[in-house]
């Protein structure tokens, strides 16, 4: 494509010539990815948003990526609004990317909320000419795990596409990706990046969808690489919906991955490379570790990674690279980097002889009785108990001690009938390997764990 200003290119202009065969579907829909060079979901009204600031808030995620094709290069600003987000929190985002236009399938509820522009996308596609890049857009994404307005991060289509770039397009036979994240987190939207322009096909899910109909619809679709949280892969495991699907690449990020997790993946997928990787909203994407262990090897620490820079600061994991975001946005922003350029992640790691294992995040931290204790690290140990297939690691209030760590633990359909055994077994376990202080004052055998929207384990005191 014939672009106005050469030395910018839009997310369209990375899709390259192969388009025939290529995909992007959820549950009711199958999209061409030739068709979305010459159509529009905008009905026309694409030059309406050249230059403004936009909120994209779409209840389904294939409309939601298909504009994102569209509008990328032509807006100034692209926030990109998951169907989670608190509602009343709208209007401070909305003041801090000083959004002037919304591009939404619901443009009722927009009607009074003094926007300037409300832009109706939809299916079916109509014909369209094909647009001309004109500027480099600013993506904008949302933190996630904070109850209050969560902070906007802001990113260039460059660094975010830098590790698909460097990983170069796919050999051999084309992917066809999924990913339990929605594409509107950062997670979920470099899966999405690198099926479009890494040269594969899309399969998304479709929120609040059962998670069996979603691995069903996975299945029949012939996904063969896929990626998610691992609170994700925990409960497909628990699920035993994972029996018939056989994807060759599988992936966890945005969470610890212990090794019970990796484990039971591998078990699981006999035939597919499982790994994990390191990325967050703020430092991008990281390094992957694809040798089946959990934590990364030390030698990743410093400048040898394929341009990341990786340093060690008082326990906490810091990055700097091309791939990290470049501001917080909104009068609310902070430094995102230090003098050195480096963001501090906030996950605490640990050097245990030639490795480092995650430990849990800064900002987690419980207290028991005056000592500090990271709940993740108290769930791997639970975690490897042959019975456990989840657990989550709080505390709660004693007169004694101020507060205990008690564990709610989700076991496997053959453990439940012995539960008084098995929680001495993970008492055991505890002791073995934890300090005193750690071990869980109580066990609770519980059906179901909560995970967040955005893929991890909800966390709170009891």
């Amino acid at each position: 494509m014939k672009m106005s200003t050469p030395e910018v290119f839009a997310l369209r202009d990375y899709l390259g010539p192969e388009l025939k065969g290529r995909t992007i579907s959820d549950a009711g829909h199958v999209v061409s990815l030739t068709d979305i060079l010459s159509k529009t979901c905008l009905s026309g009204r694409l030059g309406e948003l050249s230059g403004r600031s936009v909120l994209l808030s779409v209840t389904g995620q294939l409309i939601s990526g298909l504009v994102m094709i569209e509008i990328d290069g032509i807006v100034r600003r692209l926030l990109l609004c998951p169907p989670d987000v608190n509602p009343g929190h709208l209007g401070a985002l909305i003041e801090e990317a000083e959004i002037d236009a919304v591009v939404t399938d619901r443009p009722e509820q927009w009607a009074d909320k003094g926007i300037a522009l409300v832009i109706t996308a939809g299916l079916p596609l109509t014909a369209a000419p094909p647009a001309q890049t004109e500027r480099a857009t600013e993506w904008l994404m949302l933190t996630s795990g904070t109850s209050g307005v969560p902070k906007i991060v802001g990113h260039t289509l460059e660094g975010l596409c830098g590790a698909i770039v460097a990983d170069g397009p796919a050999r051999g036979t084309q992917p066809v990706w999924a990913t339990f994240y929605d594409i509107r987190r950062y997670g979920g939207l470099q899966i999405f990046l690198r099926a479009v322009i890494g040269g594969g096909s899309m399969v998304l899910s479709e929120y609040g969808e059962p998670l069996a109909d979603h691995v069903a619809r996975l299945h029949a679709r012939g996904v063969t690489h896929i990626s998610g949280t691992p609170s994700h892969w925990r409960k497909l495991l628990m699920s035993g919906s994972a029996a018939g699907f056989a994807p060759r690449y599988v992936r966890l990020s945005g969470e610890i991955a212990d090794q019970a997790v990796l484990d039971g993946l591998a078990q699981a997928f006999p035939n597919a490379s499982v790994g994990h990787a390191y990325a967050s909203t703020e430092a991008g994407v990281g390094f992957a570790v694809n040798d089946g262990r959990e934590g990364f090897p030390a030698s990743l620490i410093g400048p040898s990674n394929g341009g990341v820079e990786i340093k060690i600061v008082d326990g906490s994991l810091r990055i700097r690279s091309r791939r990290t975001a470049h501001a917080y946005v909104g009068k609310r922003a902070a430094a995102l980097t230090d003098g050195e350029g480096f963001v501090d992640t906030g996950d605490m790691v640990e050097l245990r002889g030639d490795r480092y294992y995650f430990v849990g995040r800064r900002g987690g931290i419980i207290n028991i009785g005056g000592l500090k204790v990271h709940p993740e690290e108290i769930e791997a140990v639970i975690n490897r108990h042959a019975d456990v297939r989840m657990s989550r690691a709080k505390s709660r209030r004693s007169p004694i001690t101020g507060s205990v760590v008690v564990a709610d633990v989700i076991l496997t359909a053959a453990g439940a009938g012995r539960a008084k055994d098995i929680r001495d077994e993970i008492l055991s376990q505890c002791r073995a390997s934890l300090a005193s202080h750690k071990v869980p004052a109580v066990i609770r055998f519980v059906e179901a764990l909560d995970v967040t929207p955005a893929g991890k384990l909800a966390r709170s005191d009891a």
